[in-house]
């Protein structure tokens, strides 16, 4: 390694706030891109993670010293998942009118995520541990989180899988939606929310208000039901 490339991983470790910038930087980057190349590709948080990781890796920056850095934009997570209030709270009277198709497509969506990670699990004869890491996929971090911990298994991982569900579900979930034929406002926003949480959420405000207002509402509720199955989830042999 050089002096002027030690002197510039250096600077990188050691000055507060600039690891973090790289995160922001290749978020904006994937936007541009993303805009003039019209493709989904180019999604911000897939981009932003590999730019990341390859700053990382480059910069020879460790996770704990990216972790205070980056403390700040973790810190917006909070506030920002309050803001999917405003658009939920415009939508109010709609909600009301649809409040059993949204219990019922929560309901759904959350037995269904748990019935088929169990399929997988017996299919590759998974441990018991390996499972419940895995079960949490579909719901936001700081839910999963908790819910993998609590039943013994591998946050790390699930903390991965959840992201990568996400931003499959941000890329893709669109597609899907217009393959079956899936138009409603209300119906697109469940599908998302419940299948792909925050990182899907975003995809869909982009898409429209309603959309993102009952993916909002169902990120909520399907967190609570798979908190409320987990134990029976838990319980089944794999």
């Amino acid at each position: 390694m050089t002096p002027i490339w030690d002197a510039i991983s250096t600077l990188f470790r050691e000055n507060c706030y600039l690891s973090a910038t790289t995160t922001v930087g290749g978020y904006l980057l994937a936007l541009s891109l993303q805009k003039k190349f019209k493709t989904t590709l180019f999604n911000p948080v897939l981009v932003a993670l590999f730019f990341t990781l390859i700053a990382l890796q480059l910069f020879n920056i460790d996770y704990e010293t990216y972790r205070r850095d980056a403390a700040p934009i973790t810190f917006l997570i909070t506030p920002a998942t309050i803001c999917l209030a405003i658009p939920l709270y415009r939508q109010f009277e709609l909600v009301k009118a649809n409040w059993l198709a949204i219990l019922a497509a929560c309901s759904v969506g959350t037995v269904v995520n748990a019935v088929l990670v169990w399929l997988v699990a017996r299919a590759f004869q998974m441990e018991y541990v390996e499972y419940m890491t895995l079960l949490s996929k579909s719901i936001t971090m700081a839910i999963g989180a908790g819910i993998t911990q609590e039943y013994g298994g591998y946050v790390a991982i699930t903390c991965a899988v959840i992201t990568i569900t996400g931003v499959t579900g941000n890329m893709c979930g669109t597609f899907f939606l217009r393959k079956f034929g899936i138009l409603n406002p209300v119906a697109q926003g469940l599908a998302i929310g419940v299948s792909s949480h925050a990182f899907g959420t975003a995809r869909a405000l982009e898409i429209g208000e309603t959309e993102g207002a009952f993916s909002g509402l169902a990120i909520a509720i399907t967190g609570v039901l798979t908190v409320l199955i987990a134990p029976l989830a838990a319980a089944a042999p794999v």
